[in-house]
């Protein structure tokens, strides 16, 4: 089934056991969750994915049993974040081979590449499969850019498609479209620049905190696109405390946490995350019950 790069595809977490396998029963209960609400497409492996985590095969197995469960009712993509273009090429080859509906694409992790390596990167995986593919450009937590020159040319390259848009510049989303026009479908990559983004011409949210509320994250998106501003406003209001556990550096256990709090996951991390406790674990569980009791 192919992305057409609109609406909400939520960056789903990894669930594990308490034994450090992937929980897949949790994984189904809330993918389950995911598509009632109307999700566009499922995203594995992403950074909520703890994708630094996953052995190269659970990866696989993860998005094998996606495709299986889902059943054609969305597309499912698989995340790349490698070390290597070589590594980078082989997972592409092998998302294919899974029954993954397309990518989504990081510059190379660890390496600052230069805008010259970053395409190269970028070209051989794009050459490697058919699959569409979205980049991923986050500058503020993996250190490269993807500017819009670069954009320029990969506009001659046909599975790149989409751009997860995380620069945290609101600005980006319409330099990209005075650019490129429709060439690009462009994502909103921040939660809480989601309804902001939306309404500058965005096509989609790459979503974190549906993974614990999908209903309110899909509401958001239907009445920004219905142009019913307003009614979107007061939701993105309420929500705004949620959505802001998204850009910290533990998201993982934040957004898990909130998973726990509406049935939809549990809090069990891989090392070295380790779950929160204390101060830390009260403090974002007050956030979390003080948003459901005015849910």
């Amino acid at each position: 089934m192919q992305p057409t790069w609109h609406g909400v595809y939520p960056a789903l977490t990894t669930p594990f056991t308490t034994n450090d396998t992937i929980d897949f029963p949790v994984f189904a209960l809330n993918m389950e969750a995911q598509l009632a609400a109307g999700a566009n497409g499922l995203i594995l492996g992403g950074t909520l994915g703890e994708a630094s985590s996953l052995l190269n095969e659970e990866k696989y197995e993860l998005v094998r049993f996606t495709v299986e469960n889902a059943a054609g009712r969305v597309p499912v993509i698989m995340n790349i974040a490698e070390q290597t273009t070589r590594a980078a090429v082989a997972a592409a080859e092998e998302a294919q081979r899974c029954g993954a509906s397309g990518l989504m694409l990081l510059p190379p992790m660890r390496y600052k590449a230069d805008d010259r390596e970053t395409l190269a990167y970028f070209r051989a995986v794009a050459e490697a499969t058919p699959l569409p593919i979205m980049i991923y450009n986050n500058p503020v937590d993996y250190k490269i850019l993807v500017t819009l020159d670069m954009f320029e040319t990969m506009a001659d390259w046909p599975t790149i498609q989409a751009v997860k848009e995380s620069t945290r510049d609101v600005t980006n989303i319409t330099r990209m479209i005075n650019r490129f026009g429709d060439r690009f479908k462009i994502l909103c990559g921040v939660d809480t620049l989601a309804l902001e983004s939306l309404l500058l011409g965005a096509h989609g949210w790459v979503a974190g905190l549906v993974d614990a509320f999908p209903k309110e994250t899909m509401a958001i998106y239907q009445l920004a696109k219905a142009g019913k501003v307003e009614e979107a406003r007061r939701i993105y209001q309420w929500f705004m405390p949620l959505l802001e556990l998204d850009i910290h550096p533990k998201l993982v256990q934040y957004i898990k946490l909130a998973e726990v709090a509406t049935g939809l996951g549990t809090e069990h991390v891989r090392a070295p995350r380790l779950p929160l406790e204390g101060e830390e674990r009260a403090q974002v569980w007050g956030i979390i019950q003080d948003a459901l009791a005015k849910r």
